[in-house]
């Protein structure tokens, strides 16, 4: 393994690191959030079965990767589980297995609230993400999601 990937420290966000969360955000993304993670942080943030995550550089404390995730519980008959909300990789940072140790430990986050799966939603269209998923284990679960446009 890369010796600088193995020096990656994760740890939970601060308020000192949204301007980076969104940076890298808008840079994969093409749309400057910076409201939506704001908020994100403002419900995440030292409250139990939420959890805001990230990577950073051990020298200067670069952000280079973000996960969210919470507990949800009893949504539509589902017993309590974790959520993977939103995941973030900073391009020059992908395979070297950054997204992989975020995603563990969120998941080890997750299991310390008792949950013993977890779940996200990915798009249809989004190869990368999906690969990403199934490469942690996921499939496909017992839910479908519908939609239904308002006009």
């Amino acid at each position: 393994m890369n010796e600088a990937l193995q020096t990656v420290g994760i740890r939970p966000a601060n308020e000192a690191d949204l301007p980076a969360v969104i940076a890298l955000d808008a840079e994969m993304t093409g749309i400057a959030k910076g409201t939506f993670w704001t908020d994100t942080f403002g419900r995440t943030s030292d409250r139990a079965g939420r959890h805001f995550l990230v990577a950073e550089e051990p020298k200067g404390g670069l952000v280079r990767g973000y996960i969210v995730g919470e507990v949800r519980a009893y949504e539509f008959g589902s017993e309590p589980c974790g959520w993977v909300v939103a995941i973030g990789v900073d391009p020059r940072f992908r395979v070297r297995r950054m997204g992989e140790r975020l995603f563990e430990a969120m998941c080890d986050c997750l299991r310390a609230d008792g949950v013993a799966t977890v779940r996200t939603m990915v798009a249809r269209e989004d190869r990368l993400d999906m690969a990403f998923f199934r490469a942690q284990g996921m499939m496909a679960g017992p839910f479908i999601e519908l939609e239904k446009p308002l006009d």
